[in-house]
């Protein structure tokens, strides 16, 4: 699998598909399979970069503190390394924030922004409630049965009824995480470097197209802080994908895929 030294690391990427470059950022413990159900469509229009981050798939996993600021470094090394200078950024969860944060350090590597899932942290950001909280921390805990975690986790991250509707997604997306599972130590380090995260006062200086795009049901993040978000950005179009959880680009690939090829295709 390739690899490149990037801001000090060896990260694992792929590419697929031809044309203007897309980067793929991925969410806390994800690799680059978070995005299965967007690379096969993504490539029939772009250049698809997927890469693991610090901590996650393929890529080192220094036992260290991580930064926002510091996978946002990563991502330009990549880009840097692979000598693309401009690219479209799509970033989920902890890779929104990563994404935002390249925008605002990298301004001029960033085409298009789409925000998928995230916030802009900080005291102001909305936090779920507490019955969604107590689930989050019992989701969040290993039991040493890694295949009952991920399937409890993505339960918490989609629905119910759309894990019975879809159980091969299901199957599918379980199987990889089991056969590349993440160090315990690893996914705190991820973990660890998201509370200390604000970027409330900043956002409204990126300069980037931009997209936010959130599920109605979002769990882990209330929706609420996708409104906020796209209220700061300027110019910024808001999608709120109704029935959706917090893993949209997964429990409604279809549209978000329409909508955010749609965009980055300006």
């Amino acid at each position: 699998m390739p690899k490149v030294k990037a801001n000090g690391i060896d990260i694992h990427y792929e590419v697929h598909g031809a044309g203007q470059p897309v980067v793929l950022i991925p969410g806390l413990g994800a690799d680059t399979f978070l995005y299965f159900r967007q690379i096969p469509e993504f490539s029939k229009h772009f250049q698809v970069i997927a890469f693991d981050p610090r901590g996650a798939g393929e890529s080192d996993k220094p036992d260290e503190p991580y930064s926002i600021a510091m996978f946002a470094a990563d991502t330009a090394g990549l880009l840097q390394a692979l000598g693309i200078p401009r690219a479209h950024i799509v970033g989920a969860s902890l890779g929104g924030l990563i994404a935002m944060e390249f925008a605002l350090t990298y301004p001029a590597m960033v085409d298009r922004l789409v925000l998928v899932s995230t916030t802009f942290g900080g005291p102001h950001s909305v936090k779920p409630g507490l019955g969604s909280l107590i689930q989050a921390l019992f989701v969040a805990r290993r039991s040493g049965n890694p295949e009952a975690d991920i399937r409890r986790s993505f339960a918490f991250f989609t629905s119910k009824q759309w894990g019975r509707e879809h159980a091969d997604i299901v199957d599918q997306y379980v199987a990889w995480r089991v056969a590349h599972p993440q160090p315990a130590y690893a996914y705190n380090r991820q973990r660890a470097a998201v509370p200390p995260y604000n970027a409330e006062d900043r956002v409204g200086q990126i300069t980037a197209p931009t997209m936010v795009v959130h599920g109605r049901n979002d769990r882990l993040v209330p929706v609420r802080n996708a409104e906020l978000l796209a209220a700061k950005i300027p110019g910024a179009k808001l999608l709120i994908l109704e029935d959706a959880g917090h893993a949209c680009i997964i429990d409604h690939a279809e549209q978000f895929n329409e909508a955010a090829i749609e965009f980055l295709k300006g």
